[in-house]
Order: structure tokens, then sequence, then C-alpha cells
């Protein structure tokens, strides 16, 4: 993560101390399940007596509310904005760290200039590193040039040590031959709860309804997350792959892809045969199904994929992502990392210990 100086200092509690410059200010944006478990968890950091920076405004694609003293009030009113307001547009500061906890392209398309100007991103939005490779060259360009922090964990493995564990590998002089990995936290439990005992659609809606997938369930089952996590994976290994370079196998049909959401919600038991089908294939196999999204020099690819009972990714359960990565330091066997994967709670977490990690950096 790149850091530089000149942040200000970070407070207890909020609140600036005699002689201190102004505090460095947080910028939340997004209201939903996520950022809704930064502001609870922010909360109850702060009770602990934790060092934070000060929570001053939160956003939403429809309005924009400063914080006074509670975060949560503060919450409420922007969930109450009416429809019919414009969200106003976020100018954050030099040395102010935004939180991007949205989905959003139009807020990924402006991670660099942002970093450009000396505002810290700190995101759980895959679109900025994931989305288009001029896109991933501009925030590390612009974190070069200026100094600001792109705090990314939360991106890949809901703050798993994924993107960590390349970084130091390459930074300590190793080569990554290949790696590969179920990526999603949704298509894992979906993979793990698949026993033929219910519809396939019935689950991908129990999923839905845990929080489990996107907000729009078919870019988990098109892979299109999966694809995003690889090419930042791939693009931290040193990888710099075109979204259009990785082969990607969609479990939604035709049908389903063309078609507004609601309508993919009601016709989501077009799954049901062709996952059948799959869970079949694997059990005359011997095996079991996984979604996976693997990388090496010769390509990328994402889709199902039946698994031997030793395969190392053919392991985990409920949410969890299991990543394997083939390394010269790991050679023979490959460096596995293994936990949750999804979850509002999770995510929020590594959220904030980016932010953290960015204000410490600068006290």
């Amino acid at each position: 993560m790149s850091t530089a100086a000149g942040l200000a200092p970070v407070v207890a509690h909020g609140r600036a101390q005699p002689g201190m410059a102004a505090p460095t200010r947080l910028l939340l944006l997004g209201s939903g399940t996520v950022g809704s478990a930064f502001v609870q968890r922010y909360l109850r950091l702060r009770e602990r007596g934790l060092e934070l920076p000060v929570l001053a405004q939160l956003a939403n694609s429809r309005a924009r509310v400063e914080v006074d003293a509670d975060p949560l009030l503060a919450l409420e009113r922007l969930r109450a904005a009416s429809p019919a307001w414009q969200a106003p547009h976020c100018e954050p500061a030099p040395g102010d760290i935004v939180v991007d906890a949205t989905a959003s392209e139009a807020v990924a398309a402006a991670h660099p200039q942002w970093l450009a100007r000396g505002v810290h991103v700190v995101t759980a939005n895959k679109l900025g590193r994931g989305g288009p490779l001029p896109r991933a060259r501009a925030v590390a360009h612009a974190c070069a040039a200026s100094g600001a922090a792109y705090g990314d964990s939360a991106t890949v493995g809901a703050g798993l040590p994924l993107l960590a564990s390349v970084r130091a590998l390459l930074a300590g002089g190793d080569r990554i031959h290949a790696l590969e990995g179920v990526l999603s936290g949704s298509l894992a439990w979906l993979c793990n709860q698949h026993d033929g005992r219910q519809p396939f659609s019935a689950l991908v809606a129990q999923a839905a309804a845990a929080g489990y997938t996107e907000p729009d369930p078919r870019i988990d089952l098109s892979g299109e997350d999966v694809r995003r996590k690889l090419l930042i994976l791939a693009r931290s290994a040193g990888l710099e792959l075109e979204a259009g370079q990785v082969r990607v196998e969609s479990l939604v049909p035709p049908e389903l892809a063309a078609c507004g959401l609601e309508q993919a919600r009601a016709g989501m038991h077009l799954l049901d045969a062709p996952l059948a089908a799959a869970l079949e294939q694997a059990r005359r196999e011997g095996g079991s199904l996984r979604f996976v999204g693997r990388f090496d020099r010769q390509g990328a690819s994402v889709g199902l994929r039946v698994l031997a009972p030793g395969h190392p990714l053919a392991a985990g359960a409920g949410t969890d992502n299991r990543v394997a990565i083939h390394s010269d330091r790991y050679s023979e066997q490959p460096l596995l990392i293994q936990g949750p994967g999804a979850g509002a709670g999770v995510t929020a977490a590594a959220l904030l210990d980016d932010v953290l990690a960015v204000a410490r950096r600068r006290a």
C-alpha cells in the first residue's frame, strides 16, 4: 500500500486535541449492508477507545449528509432521503479518506482522480483495480505520484490476506506461476449446499437473503464477480490482464442475462436443470463441484469445475474462500489461504482495517 507524509493527525473519538491540526475525515460512500456494517463496527471500535479518524460524511446515490454526534442517526437520515433528491457531488479534500462501500462504476471511475489529489481511498468496490486495465494503471500511477494510499484488501476474500500475501511474495523476489481459487463466498456457499435436496434456485434465494450475493445475483452467477477478483489478483502479481483475456463460463442462461432484475429473479428456476446435471456428473466422477478462478502465464479462466477429493480447493465449508498459490517458493505444494469470503461484517472489518492502516502510518 502506498503511503505519504502529511496526513492530518488521528484523533481519539473524533475530537481534535488542543494545538492539533484538523482531524482526518472519513467520507463513507454507500448505505447498504456493507456501509451499515461499517458504521456499526466503527462505533464499536470507538467505544473500545480505539483511535479513529472522524466519520464526517455519509453518502449514497441519492444524497449526502453531514455526521454530527451520532453516525447511526445520520445513516437513518441518509436512508430516508427522498429518491427525488440528486446526489451532491463528493469533493473530498487532500488528506481525507474516502471509503467506497458501493459497487458503483461511477464511484470507481473517480478513484484515480481522488488519489491524484492526495485523497486516500479505501474500497470494497472491485471496479477500481478489477475494472478496465487503464483504470487499474491510473490508480497505481496516481498513488505513486501523490503518495495517497489505496486500501483494497476488502475487494478480494473479504479481507483475507490474499492480496497482502501475493504482494509480499513479489516483494521478496518470488515469482508466482499460477493462482487458483474459490473466490466467491456466495458461489462457495451455493456449491457446498447444492446436494440435490432442493432446487438450486431456492439456494440462490437463500444466499441473497443472507447477504452473500451481490444485489443482482447474476453478477455472482455469471462469474463476473470472480473475474473482477481474479483480475485484481493477477494484476497484483504483475500480470496485466485485460478483462477480455479471462475466459468465463457463466451459470446464467442467455434469457436471464438479457432481462431486467425482477424478471431474472422470477426466472431463476432456469438454473435448476443444468445445475442438477452438473451435480450428477460430479457424483459420477467421485468429485465435488466448485466455481474456480485461475490464472497462469498461459491464460486465465473462471467457471464450474469438478474437483477430485484430494484437490487443494476441494475442501472448505460455508462461504469459505480457498486459494492456492503456486510460486518458486511453493513449487511442490501450494500456499493455501482459507477463510470466510462473504458477509457484510467481515467486509466492513476489512475496510476499517485499511482505514486504520492508512491513518496510523500518518499519525
